[in-house]
């Protein structure tokens, strides 16, 4: 099972993608964080581990590392835009909770 991307997701990556001319992909990994235990981490990724697992949608590397990947497999990641605000937001079929800011989510 792999991660997915919105066109609105997907186009905003790429915009990043575009600015780092040694970009690779996309990573996206899990940190403790908050709440309920758990946070998303992305960045612009620049190498790959030896144990990263790498997805391709819409042309682009989304990239995890294997410890994280039963905690997002799964995810489609959408992008939006909220008054000024403008966020990554996951909808994970792995979260069986979350914080209420939504700082965080939990997982069996």
């Amino acid at each position: 099972m792999s991660l997915k991307l919105t066109e609105q997701a997907a186009n905003r990556i790429r915009y990043f993608l575009q600015q780092d001319n040694n970009a690779i992909g996309f990573r996206v990994k899990v940190k403790k964080m908050g709440c309920s235990g758990w946070g998303y981490d992305v960045s612009i990724a620049h190498d790959k581990q030896k144990d990263d697992v790498v997805f391709e949608d819409q042309g682009i590397s989304l990239i995890v590392p294997q410890q994280d990947l039963d905690k997002v497999k799964g995810t489609t990641i959408d992008y939006e835009k909220q008054g000024i605000n403008q966020i990554f937001v996951y909808n994970n079929p792995n979260a069986t909770g979350s914080c209420g800011c939504g700082e965080s989510f939990t997982t069996n």
